[in-house]
């Protein structure tokens, strides 16, 4: 609608500063004939809107000149207040700042939009963190968002898998990535572009030294990508393996997605009335936990490592309970 694209064509300017027709015409997705007509009705309607030529042109408002968010959408409203959680902002540091933004933004609210988003306060809640962690200590997080926000480097003394498992690590902090409950830092060290987890920095220092992100970097492209790559690391190796109808009921609760998709599209019954299928694995060790979870309800076909390494477990554990 023309009415939400001048609001946001409104919004553009008033948080980004000047902006030329061709930046407003990718951002709003149009042409840059239609970001000249709507400039127009900004100006008609009294919009104080100014358009400069030459290079670095391009329109602004007039210093000072703010507009209130009356424009928001009753989705827009929820949105906004259910977007924002009390938790991570605190961990952030940020809960009082959030909590000034949330009382500004509601004063500039119409009636009807400010009761329905108190409603969402009211009744949605996230708790992101799982049902057996009470969550990382991650004492040096708000030192850390002060790094990522105020591009300065860092200077850690991080806690790794591998030995030797405490290091030095020189880093330029890009950003930070909330992912199910716990905080990652996305950092340069060295050139390289890598994943720490927050929780693992045993000491911080903050740099007299300032640094700048690559031209172009997304920090939500770069996750994304890193998701992608995961996944596709994650299960490297195979297994076929035989589940009872109870067990194929249980498959996707206990041995997740990628499993229980893959019993769905290779799995077929035998004689018994089991289904046989190949699936991912991981690799030997991961898998042989895992199975053991559906307990009788699973039988390990191939590799024959696995079988052997499995039965060997189930013998174990007869003699220790006879």
């Amino acid at each position: 609608m023309r009415a939400d694209r001048l609001i946001s064509l409104l919004l553009l300017l008033q948080t980004r500063g000047r902006m030329t027709a061709q930046q407003l015409a990718e951002e709003l997705e149009v042409s840059v004939r239609t970001v000249y007509r709507d400039v127009e009705a900004l100006g008609t309607a009294g919009i104080p809107l100014f358009g400069e030529a030459g290079h670095a042109g391009g329109y602004r408002l007039l210093d000072g000149y703010r507009t209130r968010l009356t424009g928001l959408t009753a989705d827009e409203a929820q949105a906004a207040f259910l977007a924002a959680l009390p938790g991570p902002a605190a961990e952030l540091g940020l809960g009082e700042v959030l909590a000034a933004a949330q009382l500004k933004l509601r004063a500039a609210l119409p009636a009807e939009l400010r009761e329905r988003a108190g409603r969402i306060q009211e009744r949605f809640l996230l708790d992101a963190p799982g049902w057996y962690g009470n969550g990382d200590e991650t004492p040096h997080l708000p030192a850390v968002a002060a790094a990522v926000w105020g591009r300065r480097v860092i200077s850690v003394r991080y806690r790794r898998w591998t030995a030797p498992e405490e290091v030095e690590r020189r880093l330029e902090p890009y950003g930070l990535v909330l992912k199910a409950g716990r905080w990652y830092l996305v950092a340069a060290s060295g050139g390289d572009l890598r994943t720490y987890r927050v929780d693992k920095i045993l000491e911080l220092r903050l740099l007299d030294e300032e640094f700048s992100t690559p031209p172009g970097f997304d920090l939500g492209a770069h996750w994304q990508a890193q998701l992608s790559d995961f996944h596709a690391r994650l299960h490297t190796g195979e297994a076929v393996v035989r589940l009872s109808p109870r067990g194929v009921g249980r498959v996707r609760e206990q041995l997740g997605h990628a499993v229980a998709d893959a019993v769905a599209t290779t799995g077929a019954l035998d004689t018994d009335g089991w289904t046989v299928a190949t699936v991912p694995i991981e690799s030997v060790d991961h898998a042989h936990g895992e199975f053991l979870k559906l307990g009788t309800d699973l039988e390990v076909l191939q590799p024959q490592s696995l079988r052997a390494r499995i039965a060997t477990t189930v013998r174990t554990l007869a003699a220790r309970y006879a």
